[in-house]
């Protein structure tokens, strides 16, 4: 199937049954259903049968799956049997936390440059990433190799941001800045709002009936 007709909701979805294979296979697990796996950790079997096939024929009649060769296999889809090195344009906060972020040290995603306006934090090094001159992206970028950006900036500099990160070449490009961004259709922007989430969580605290409420 053609990636463009592949939804964000089944590669979401796809990056959570591989932490979940990664669980079972270090366990010493060489087989699972998917019937198992969803009920493990709490997921749904007919959707998971469902995202898999998209991509292909996994399971093995009375066996399911096994779970090494179904690692590789969503590795590959995900284009995680790739290194991928990010550039975080911020050195603030945020920006440094993210680079701190040890979810980082567990995937093949290294932060491999921070970028920022302020002369007093441009050469300092943050957990052993340097930080450098915003206007450098572009020349940073390719001696790095930096192949994803991520926009941690005050929101009213965001767009400005991701169109010297787009103008640099990168088409992978994650958004903390809290305002939604415009960005050319051969660019892939996530934007992750923790505003957006929070008020969501109060809608749902909110309704009648709900948590005790009347």
């Amino acid at each position: 199937m053609k990636a463009d007709k592949i939804s964000e909701l089944t590669t979401n979805r796809l990056s959570i049954y591989l932490r979940c294979l990664n669980e079972l296979a270090h366990e010493g697990r060489k087989t699972v259903s998917s019937d198992r796996l969803a009920k493990r950790f709490h997921l749904n079997s007919a959707q998971i049968r469902k995202d898999l096939a998209c991509f292909g024929e996994f399971g093995v009649r009375g066996v399911g799956y096994y779970i090494e060769d179904l690692r590789e296999q969503i590795i590959r889809i995900l284009g995680l049997d790739h290194h991928h090195r990010v550039g975080i344009v911020g050195a603030g906060r945020l920006g440094a936390a993210l680079t701190d972020y040890y979810g980082f040290r567990q995937t093949n995603f290294e932060v491999a440059a921070l970028f920022d306006a302020d002369p007093e934090k441009i050469g300092s090094v943050v957990s052993d990433v340097k930080v450098f001159d915003v206007k450098d992206f572009s020349k940073v970028r390719k001696n790095e190799g930096i192949d994803v950006a991520v926009i941690a900036v005050p929101a009213e500099y965001a767009q400005k941001v991701l169109e010297m990160i787009v103008d640099a070449g990168v088409k992978a490009v994650m958004n903390f800045a809290p305002t939604p961004l415009l960005a050319d259709d051969d660019v892939k922007l996530k934007t992750i709002d923790l505003t957006i989430s929070l008020e969501s969580l109060s809608y749902f605290l909110a309704r009648p009936g709900k948590n005790g409420r009347e």
